[in-house]
């Protein structure tokens, strides 16, 4: 167990350390507990007080259920007084703390990170299928993962709450994960976990970039493109092994970050790619492509739909020959792994209604989207989308999505989806703006679980097959309003409430006119 003092220590040795108040003897006090959540806190804790959001009487509140210190960035006075480590970087001190308190060493367990603005969710479950696959074969433990679905350290299996957790949050993860015998976790690693140092102190044995769009450009996120792109860059600079697209946008530039890192490793379609895929078929519903290497050319196939889904198998084949995985460990895991929330099928018994649930929330990932789905879905000839935008973060999602969503659908459904502090009729005002752009029939439905119902209902009106998207939220199981983050069912399982609807409608229409 850690002392204050040897924090005190820590920081001190980084240069972040700026003062100490009301220290008296208490170097010599236990910690025997880290965090930045004051709802957290227990007897001997090391309070973070953390964020532009933090308030005094967080740490009040942590006092009073067993806080012996804080770390700040300015002095904060308490009733009764605890001990004050000052620190010129909050964010800096935060990872150096937790992964001092957590034991943290490189290495332990092998750790891979994915970056890019779409796909870092299906990598991650495709990696880790494949590493589980192979560790099973081996009788090892199931791998760890840090994803924006669900979380797994080997003791805990919890739905994730962010894509990637505060710095303790993660710490505690990887110490879980040692303890568990896991060899192996695999991480999904946002922009905003790179430029506020929530991963800092955590070394990746492979990195891996997918591709790069404009995305959470707004006031709380990002200042501009340029922002956003070197936050996700700056990953190889804690990298060993980079895997990087050769068919992303800039790939000449997410190189030359790269070299940061000890090794490289590239893959796509391009010829020049060390993991090049070609020969891409789709037949019967089903996908598959082959990978030529140095040490195999094989034929792999997709238990998922989604054309797009091969740039992400293809990130996941590339971090598993980095790691020595056996082909047949990864072509079992790609036709066996299907993600929650992301491509989900839903088919009406008599055939005329397909709905698809997906985590689709930006230009990038909407673009890649419609492609897949005039290519997969030609028997299919309408399309209603239903979507929302956040509220207070990515604002040029709302002229993108709406533009690309009015020109590609018969009739779309703005609906609401984490509208934050921000009203969700103006936010879906906005939207609409751009839909009737294109000259697309638009209508706002407030209530999400309405929108996709009558989305449903317009579907079964028509003549034709119908297919219905129902995006950005995928398998989340909460949405922010008015700042809370409130539960809130699935998509997945709104559109399968009103699809039994439809069915058990048109079961009794079809029974009662054959009496």
């Amino acid at each position: 167990m850690k002392t204050l003092g040897d924090m005190e220590t820590v920081l001190r040795s980084r240069g972040v350390l700026k003062a100490v108040t009301g220290r008296e003897k208490s170097e010599e006090k236990q910690v025997s507990w880290l965090t930045c959540d004051s709802r957290n806190v227990k007897e001997g804790t090391l309070f973070i007080c953390k964020g532009a959001a933090f308030r005094k009487e967080y740490l009040q509140q942590a006092v009073r259920q067993g806080c012996i210190a804080y770390v700040g960035e300015q002095i904060v006075e308490t009733e009764p007084e605890v001990t004050g480590l000052i620190v010129n970087d909050i964010r800096k001190a935060m990872a150096i703390l937790s992964a001092a308190f957590f034991g943290y060493r490189p290495g332990r367990p092998l750790l891979t990170g994915i970056t890019g603005t779409k796909g870092k969710t299906t990598t991650a479950w495709y990696l880790k299928a494949m590493l589980d696959t192979w560790e099973r074969e081996q009788e090892h433990p199931e791998t760890g993962l840090i994803s924006t679905v669900e979380n797994y350290d080997g003791k805990h299996r919890e739905d994730a709450v962010m894509t990637t957790p505060e710095a303790p949050t993660i710490h505690e993860f990887l110490a879980n994960a040692v303890d568990s015998g896991i060899r192996y976790a695999t991480m999904e690693v946002s922009s905003q976990a790179l430029k506020y140092k929530r991963v800092k102190e955590l070394q990746f044995q492979v990195g891996i970039f997918l591709n790069i769009s404009e995305d959470h450009i707004s006031p709380q996120e990002h200042e501009d493109f340029e922002d956003y792109f070197s936050s996700k860059l700056s990953m190889f600079r804690q990298t060993q092994t980079a895997c990087v697209n050769l068919d992303a946008d800039y790939s000449d530039r997410i190189l030359k970050a790269a070299r940061k890192a000890e090794r490289v490793i590239t893959f796509g379609r391009h010829p020049q790619a060390d993991l090049r895929c070609s020969q891409i078929c789709m037949d019967g519903g089903g996908i598959s492509f082959q990978v030529t290497c140095d040490r195999f050319t094989e034929r792999f196939s997709l238990g998922m739909k989604g054309s797009f889904n091969i740039e992400n198998a293809m990130a996941a084949i590339a971090a598993a020959y980095v790691y020595g995985v056996p082909v047949s460990c990864m072509k079992k895991a790609l036709q066996q792994t299907k993600v929650p929330g992301r491509m989900e099928n839903f088919v009406s018994r008599n055939g005329k209604i397909c709905s698809i649930v997906d985590f689709a929330h930006n230009r990038l990932s909407f673009e890649k989207l419609f492609d897949a789905v005039y290519q997969e879905y030609g028997a299919y000839k309408r399309i209603i989308t239903v979507f929302g935008c956040p509220g207070g973060k990515a604002l040029n999602r709302r002229r993108e999505l709406g533009l690309i969503a009015g020109l590609f659908s018969d009739y779309v459904y703005i609906t609401s989806d984490d509208p934050g502090m921000e009203c969700p009729e103006k936010i879906g005002e906005e939207v609409r703006s751009y839909v009737e752009m294109t000259g697309c029939p638009c209508r706002l439905i407030e209530e999400r679980q309405e929108a996709v119902g009558q989305a449903v209902r317009m579907a079964a009106g028509n003549l034709e097959k119908t297919l219905i998207l129902v995006l950005g939220r995928g398998s989340e199981k909460y949405q922010n309003i008015g700042g809370k983050a409130l539960r809130y069912p699935t998509d997945a399982f709104l559109v399968e409430q009103a699809m039994e609807e439809y069915d058990t409608y048109t079961f009794c229409k079809v029974s009662g006119a054959g009496q």
